[in-house]
């Protein structure tokens, strides 16, 4: 189970999800959550390039920062795209609140953690936690 501070700075904060396809990618995201089963969610409205490496490979990283403390947190894991079920109906309302209909969520990206490990400029750097 992730800890409720770490879990506190990916609810609070941007996420950075990097992917490599042909080349690196790495793009902000707001439509995001951590779920109750410890798995992290995102829903894709514009992330094409990010959408493709995850189709190539499955490879995801996501990085998140509280700017006030600096506390900061990385997320190693596999993606999964999907396209119907609780996760993608979270993020269509979402997409089509937000958007007023105008822009679609394209699917949920569901991220099973693998690895996290503490980011923050401290002695904790690269520590790698329990999940």
């Amino acid at each position: 189970m992730i800890a409720e501070n770490v879990k506190k700075v990916f609810d609070e904060n941007l996420w950075f999800l990097s992917t490599c396809g042909e080349e690196p990618n790495v793009v902000p995201v707001g439509f995001k959550r951590v779920t109750d089963d410890g798995k992290f969610t995102i829903g894709a409205v514009l992330l094409e390039a990010t959408l493709e490496n995850i189709k190539a490979n499955g490879k995801i990283a996501i990085a998140a920062c509280d700017p006030a403390s600096a506390e900061a947190y990385q997320v190693k894991g596999t993606a999964e795209l999907v396209s119907a079920g609780p996760d993608f109906d979270f993020f269509a309302d979402l997409a089509k609140e937000t958007f007023k209909g105008a822009i679609p969520a394209k699917c949920a990206v569901v991220v099973t953690p693998e690895k996290l490990i503490v980011a923050s400029p401290n002695s904790q750097n690269k520590e790698e936690l329990p999940l």
